[in-house]
């Protein structure tokens, strides 16, 4: 699993690096806003951990950017010494998906980064259930269906994983664009309608609805 990590303090983040490497986390370690931003931009995480309080951007305004500009939808957790509300709700406004004030303890970081795994299906081989007698399970990239087991390309999961993770929402070919392909191979409207169809004839037309000039949603 491929977390970035951005935190300024050298004791806390060679802490923190070497706690998540012994997890079995690949780690990229930023020490500045602007660097953890470019990294979130040009490459694929897992998960992101973001300190609040660091050199050139906080690591709300790297949440900001992400999130606004660039449909980026990376599970991010903010860490932070801040004890008020103001940066908490600033950091939810914006779209954190949990927040850690410190100091805290590094088995209070495994579950909530566990909790995010559970929720956004990182690194799981439970089946997600999509309708009666219809599974997906995204680790081995395969769809059970009534008694037969269906191979999915690796895209066609990475869709069907995001779509599972943010169900009934539409989302538009930018969002899954930035949140499935990294910078430099990214593909043409072409492409990703071409996955989906090979998607909703595996799991049913009905699954997968057009939002004409918008998007795509998931039910």
């Amino acid at each position: 699993m491929k977390v970035l990590l951005l935190e300024d303090d050298v004791a806390l983040s060679d802490l923190l690096n070497e706690h998540l490497e012994d997890k079995g986390f690949e780690v990229t370690l930023c020490t500045n806003g602007q660097v953890a931003l470019e990294a979130l931009i040009e490459q694929k995480f897992d998960i992101a951990l973001l300190d609040i309080n660091t050199p050139q951007i906080s690591g709300i305004d790297v949440l900001k950017t992400i999130r606004k500009e660039y449909k980026n939808n990376t599970p991010v957790i903010i860490l932070t010494a801040y004890q008020d509300t103001k940066h908490l709700k600033e950091s939810f406004e914006n779209g954190v998906d949990d927040y850690i004030k410190k100091p805290f303890d590094l088995e209070e970081l495994d579950q909530r980064i566990l909790k995010l795994c559970r929720q956004f299906f990182i690194n799981q081989d439970n089946k997600i259930e999509i309708d009666k007698n219809l599974f997906f399970e995204p680790e081995s990239c395969q769809i059970f269906k009534d008694d037969k087991i269906i191979n999915l390309a690796l895209k066609e999961r990475d869709i069907l994983r995001y779509f599972c993770t943010h169900k009934n929402r539409v989302i538009s070919s930018d969002e899954l664009l930035q949140n499935i392909w990294v910078y430099d191979e990214m593909p043409t409207d072409a492409t990703i309608r071409v996955y989906i169809k090979n998607l909703r004839e595996i799991i049913g037309k009905e699954k997968i609805t057009t939002i004409r000039s918008v998007g795509y949603r998931f039910e």
